[in-house]
């Protein structure tokens, strides 16, 4: 009698919706590494080239792409999953819209720009069947486990401070948050949430109780006309007197620092182009102009002090002006205290009681150190498990722990704007 065998389950499918950087770039192409977990059935963007550059890439038909979110959720039948990466202030009504047609969801980072986006996405998740998992990666990196544990078995005691830094790099802030697509709040976010609800998430998750009260300062020092030096122009390729000097030329970034590379940043700047279709972005799109004659409004620095309930002190300094992109800590407790840096992957702990320094090494691979990857490889271990009709678990950055995150980010605006402290809980959600 032949044996008999059993036929391998059929892929899960996830439709993308936003076919930008971390839509196509992050999610999507990490998807498509693993052809026997999870296939891309659909892509939805507004966008005609990007839309078709990743129909190209990710093997779909004409049929597959959709210019719009509710159309593709309308039309694509047998989805598993959803990856929501649109626009900041066009998360909630695909999200929404997902979770309607029990579908889960993978949504980027920030859930909504506004304390009622984030309410109607929450109420949609507690009616819903399936689950919406935020991309709060940096709970998915080594660094960080490797923090939280080290807190967790008391190995510097009692914590008692905690500080951390995102040092978001010079040249990376006049992209995203000067010249690109976070630099003006009203179409997309305050910095703090668009950049730091990471950072918000991950010290909640570090100190381990819900946070009392918050106080921040900061603002928009530098990239503003009256800084502009003299000789500058409009545009980097005006022939602007002062951009051999100019830390923020789009020439020396994307021409220089990245050139003849089609990864990010370039890749936003002229998707797929080469070195000509970059220039002419340059000469007549965004990304070529000067840092000063921009129509930016976010902050580019902020410091924000953070009261927890269980006597922790906190501070988080988010800013624009550092040379390397990366994120440090300091945890100070009653019996040590220890030293991080996540783009180097190193930790520093100092046991006050022996005098002894340990050091760990827990670097991760490609973006956000590892982070991206090990949370898609989560969200589809929990797709798979729950098809086959086990307990899929809950996310480490699941809706229910994201939420308060936003919060604190959106108490910390008040307190920038209204220059006092504010209760944690203010926003009333």
């Amino acid at each position: 009698m032949a044996p008999t065998t059993t036929a391998s389950p059929s892929p899960l499918k996830v439709a993308v919706l936003g076919a930008g950087n971390r839509g196509a770039d992050v999610y999507a192409d990490l998807i498509s590494r693993q052809p026997n977990v999870a296939r891309i059935a659909a892509i939805a963007d507004p966008d005609p080239a990007k839309l078709t550059a990743a129909g190209r890439r990710f093997g779909l038909t004409e049929s597959a792409l959709f210019t719009e979110p509710p159309e593709l959720l309308s039309r694509t039948d047998g989805l598993d999953a959803v990856v929501v990466a649109t626009p900041d202030r066009f998360h909630v009504g695909p999200t929404v819209a997902a979770l309607e047609r029990g579908l889960d969801v993978l949504l980027e980072k920030p859930i909504a720009p506004d304390a009622e986006g984030v309410r109607t996405v929450r109420d949609a998740a507690l009616r819903a069947s399936g689950s919406v998992t935020v991309a709060h990666v940096l709970r998915y990196t080594p660094f960080f486990r490797t923090v939280k544990e080290l807190l967790d078995a008391g190995r510097i005691g009692r914590l008692v401070a905690l500080q951390q830094t995102e040092n978001i790099g010079y040249y990376h802030f006049a992209h995203s948050y000067v010249r690109g697509n976070w630099r003006r709040e009203a179409d997309s976010s305050p910095m703090l949430l668009a950049k730091a609800c990471h950072d918000l998430d991950i010290v909640r998750w570090l100190v381990g109780a819900p946070c009392a009260a918050v106080t921040s300062v900061g603002g928009l020092a530098h990239f503003r006309p009256e800084n502009a030096p003299a000789g500058s122009t409009e545009r980097c390729l005006d022939g602007c007197r002062v951009e051999r000097r100019c830390p923020y030329s789009a020439v020396r970034i994307y021409l220089e620092r990245f050139g003849g590379s089609r990864a990010w940043p370039n890749s936003v700047v002229a998707p797929g182009g080469d070195e000509a279709a970059l220039r002419q972005a340059l000469v007549t799109g965004p990304y070529g102009r000067c840092v000063y004659r921009c129509d930016n409004d976010v902050a580019d620095h902020q410091l924000v002090q953070l009261e927890f309930e269980n006597g922790v002190a906190v501070s988080l300094v988010v800013q624009a002006f550092s040379a390397e992109i990366t994120r440090s800590l300091h945890a100070m407790g009653t019996h040590g205290e220890m030293h991080g840096d996540l783009d180097r992957g190193e930790i520093v702990l100092e046991d006050f009681a022996s005098g002894r320094s340990e050091r760990y090494r827990v670097g991760g691979d490609g973006n956000h150190a590892g982070g991206d990857a090990a949370l898609v490889a989560d969200f589809l271990d929990r797709l798979r498990r729950r098809r086959d009709g086990e307990a899929p678990g809950e996310a480490p950055s699941a809706l229910t722990a994201a939420v308060e995150s936003h919060l604190l980010a959106f108490a910390a605006e008040r307190s920038r704007q209204e220059q006092r402290r504010v209760a944690a809980d203010a926003t009333g959600l």
